[in-house]
């Protein structure tokens, strides 16, 4: 299932995922970079991500039930949008706009003057 935002963000996309609970997933064999949060103390099932696009920022994720189970398969038991990944998507894409604030948010908090006690205290 993916997950589609329009916004520009002003953090690296490993950054706001790593905040949502994911690791990267170092695999040789594999063509792009992933991510993975597991959802019990062994290694699967688990929640496993890839980057589509960095702009706009679009991500894709399946539950992986099952390590792949023939030798030189790519093909294993996953869950596309079943109700878990819908509520992972869901908690994925809060965490991500509620964390971070837009790039253009921030042009534009660059741009307000402050004055010399609003620089110096933040506010």
């Amino acid at each position: 299932m993916d997950i589609n935002f329009k916004q520009k963000f002003g953090t690296p996309t490993e950054q706001l995922i790593r905040r949502c609970g994911y690791g990267l997933v170092r695999d040789r064999r594999a063509r792009q970079a992933s991510f993975s949060r597991r959802l019990g103390q062994g290694i699967y099932p688990r929640f496993h991500m890839y980057v589509n696009s960095q702009d706009p920022l679009i991500l894709s994720l399946h539950v992986d039930q099952k390590q792949v189970s023939y030798e030189g398969q790519t093909a294993h038991s996953g869950d596309y949008d079943s109700d878990l990944v819908k509520q992972e998507v869901d908690r994925i894409y809060n965490l991500i706009m509620g964390q971070v604030t837009t790039f253009t948010d921030e042009v534009e908090e660059e741009n307000e003057d402050k004055g010399f006690f609003g620089k110096l205290f933040g506010k």
